[in-house]
């Protein structure tokens, strides 16, 4: 590619976010109708004075070397297919079973060199284009209040599960008090506590801290993302408190108490977008929404209850970071894609149970890509074999490589575990690498 840089954003382009916002409004509406349940109505959104482009923070880090990623997603050409895989830096690596043996999951999470150390593991072995930051999606509730700990053998645990108005009340009453602020009314609590969200994620500065630190020793060598839980998933942690089959209490909560979780989930956006903002600002170069329980609702609820916040991220994000690339994984929900057409997202992260080839071809039609979506168990098969299954994927969706696709990540369909080979995943990234050269 000739131009290494990220991408350059004309001063003329800012003055059309506040229209491409109106619009993306009008096209949720459409999208929401697909399955017939009622719009959830956006307050209006106050339009960043000074919006930030990504060629402004990229003067603060060494020069881009390989921007594929970036380029895929924009839909320019790439010199080669762009690849990195969920929880690359994590336990099937030898070295950071090593690392972490002394350290508390959270800790790892809220320490910048170790965070920063942990990130960097994967490219000590393979040639990546995307680095993720090391962080847990579970870092928001934390810092609203909640208490989450990593139990080994079960998860993420929460100590006091989110299931009454009373005690979420009370959660925004104390983010209030943390900001210096009371005497406020319940009935305007929660658009209080969404005003002070820029000041309230001031408590995850280690993220920040991290991402600067981590894109730096990165010298260049890949983008970085920076990610985020989406409202539901979080909300549905939060009430479940621990690992469930069931999904029990969260399904209890929306059809009975919908509007206390419409005002959860409206609150929790807020804090997502304003934590990604502050990830940009701190050198994150491409933003992805895990919305891993997105399998959790049917379709039309989950046109209702996460849809509308997912697009309400993305919206606020886009208003103060307006050539960000965005990308969203509603986990196991091939149902999400048509939906997702409509949205203000570039790229959607698809499962496995989708064709890779129809689906990026559908999304090519609504001027967005796909990320994904090999089946992770393929990691299992002996790696000549697993060469030739990475090949057959891509050449039954994307041809004979004589032209590489666009707005086209390759990824699994989701995370690596703990079990897989290293080795395997060097064969998957160099079969990647090697599509349509002969």
């Amino acid at each position: 590619p000739a131009d290494p840089s990220p991408s350059r954003f004309s001063s003329a382009a800012l003055l059309l976010v506040p229209a491409l916002l109106a619009g993306a409004a009008v096209v949720l509406r459409q999208a929401l109708q697909i399955w017939g349940t009622r719009t959830v109505e956006y307050e209006a959104l106050p339009i960043a004075m000074m919006a930030v482009t990504c060629a402004e923070i990229d003067k603060k880090f060494p020069p881009l070397k390989n921007d594929n990623a970036l380029r895929a997603i924009r839909g320019q050409p790439v010199d080669r297919i762009p690849v990195w895989v969920m929880r690359q830096a994590g336990r099937y690596l030898p070295e950071y079973v090593e690392y972490t043996k002394d350290k508390e999951f959270f800790s790892r999470c809220q320490n910048p060199e170790v965070a920063c150390t942990l990130t960097l593991q994967p490219f000590d072995r393979y040639d990546l284009d995307a680095g993720i930051i090391f962080s847990d999606i579970l870092v928001i509730p934390q810092a609203l209040g909640l208490e989450v700990k990593m139990v080994k053998g079960q998860g993420p645990v929460f100590l006091d599960p989110l299931r009454t108005k009373e005690q979420w009340y009370y959660i925004e009453k104390e983010l209030l008090r943390r900001c210096g602020v009371s005497g406020v009314s319940v009935e305007e609590q929660d658009a209080k506590v969404i005003e002070k969200a820029p000041e309230l994620v001031d408590a995850l500065h280690y993220v920040y801290e991290a991402i600067t630190l981590t894109r730096t020793k990165l010298n260049g060598k890949a983008p970085l993302f920076g990610f985020c839980g989406s409202p539901w998933t979080l909300f549905v942690y939060a009430c479940e408190a621990k690992k469930t089959k069931t999904y029990t209490e969260c399904s209890k909560m929306i059809y009975a108490q919908p509007e206390l979780v419409h005002r959860i989930l409206r609150v929790m956006a807020h804090i997502c977008a304003n934590y990604l903002i502050r990830q940009v600002k701190a050198g994150a170069q491409l933003l992805q929404v895990f919305d891993s329980h997105a399998n959790v609702l049917p379709p039309k609820q989950w046109a209702e209850f996460s849809l509308p916040y997912l697009e309400l991220i993305a919206k606020l994000v886009k208003a103060e970071c307006p050539d960000i690339p965005m990308v969203v994984l509603p986990k196991d929900a091939p149902f999400a894609l048509e939906m997702l057409q409509a949205t203000t997202y570039d790229m959607v992260s698809i499962d496995p149970t989708l064709n890779l080839g129809k689906s990026h071809r559908m999304m090519l039609e609504a001027g967005k890509g796909v990320q994904g979506n090999m089946s992770p168990t393929t990691m299992y098969a002996p790696k000549e074999k697993l060469k030739h299954l990475v090949a057959d994927y891509l050449e039954e969706a994307f041809g004979d490589g004589s032209t590489l696709p666009t707005r086209y990540i390759a990824n699994l369909g989701s995370g690596m575990n703990p079990d897989m080979d290293p080795e395997n995943l060097g064969a998957f990234v160099e079969t990647i690498h090697a599509f349509g050269k002969k």
